[in-house]
């Protein structure tokens, strides 16, 4: 939509419709709104093919709900990450276009990307190790659906049974890019680029007991991964991975 506004903004100034102070004026809110307590970014679907994401935790329900809606002024689809049930239960009547999805803890206003012709053969598989590591894997997998590309996934594939893995193997080799979330010792993603010839996106959870230290152990054991091609993102980032995973599945 932002495009379409230039644009349109443009075809004014040259058919004398529009003065340069108030074509200044109005792309000045499309890059970017100042609203007190926040500067709302509608450049950033320009910039990067993809709206604004809002980080819900920490922000009051007003907040949310207002960011939302300025947001959804310009663009067909925005995504708002970790938001619990209860205060998407308070805020949804005043986002009646919106899809909450409960473990990955996510909401969507609006319509999806679709997904386009060229990637229905391309699709990102989401792996995790155990049930506890759902939520973050179920973060990046919706992120990765909602932007335009297509997900498989497979869950509770850990190396505590790694029979379970290797009955995906066929999954691995035909994917474009793999996010592998884990946590405990963080092994799974090592064990996966072994087997793969595509990116691999290695996200850490802070699932485990004590010396797990809610993640670094897995963070750590993923960052010293000697299987090559694996990158890896912070500590419960499912929305990095599911990002990353969809930019290197377009291109």
């Amino acid at each position: 939509m932002q495009k379409e506004k230039i644009y349109s903004i443009i075809n004014d100034i040259k058919t004398g419709s529009l003065s340069d102070t108030d074509a200044f004026k109005l792309i000045s809110n499309i890059s970017y709104e100042d609203m007190g307590f926040a500067k709302v970014d509608h450049h950033r679907e320009i910039r990067s093919g993809v709206p604004e994401v809002v980080f819900c935790q920490g922000k009051t329900d007003e907040q949310i709900v207002t960011i939302i809606k300025k947001l959804r002024e310009q663009s067909q689809c925005i995504i708002g990450t970790r938001l619990k049930r209860e205060v998407y239960e308070r805020i949804k009547p005043d986002l009646p276009d919106c899809t909450y999805h409960q473990t990955a803890r996510i909401i969507v206003s609006g319509i999806p990307f679709k997904i386009k012709k060229e990637l229905e053969n391309k699709f990102v598989a989401v792996l995790c190790a155990g049930t506890a590591d759902l939520p973050v894997a179920e973060e990046a997998a919706v992120i990765a659906e909602t932007l335009g590309s297509p997900v498989k996934r497979a869950f509770d594939v850990g190396v505590a049974g790694i029979h379970r893995l290797l009955d995906k193997k066929e999954l691995i080799e035909a994917a474009n890019v793999i996010i592998v979330c884990a946590g405990m010792e963080g092994a799974l993603p090592s064990v996966v680029g072994g087997l793969a010839s595509r990116p691999v996106i290695a996200v850490p959870t802070s699932i485990g007991y004590g010396a797990s230290f809610d993640g670094l152990a897995a963070l750590l054991a993923m960052l010293n991964s000697c299987a090559p091609g694996i990158s890896v993102v912070n500590i419960d980032n499912g929305f990095g991975a599911g990002f990353l995973a969809h930019m290197i599945n377009i291109t």
